[in-house]
């Protein structure tokens, strides 16, 4: 197989997973923080 191809696939897969990861992350995070602000706070979630 090409290296160069077998790079890109290897390069394109990475950022995927990263991507990935991230929004797995980043979505309860915020979630968890706008309840808690909710809580704390008195500020609307939808704020």
């Amino acid at each position: 197989m090409n290296i160069g191809i077998l790079l890109i696939a290897v390069v394109g897969g990475v950022a995927g997973a990263l991507s990935t990861v991230y929004l797995t992350i980043s979505l309860p995070a915020v979630i968890i923080w706008k309840i808690y602000r909710r809580i704390h706070l008195g500020i609307p979630v939808t704020k």
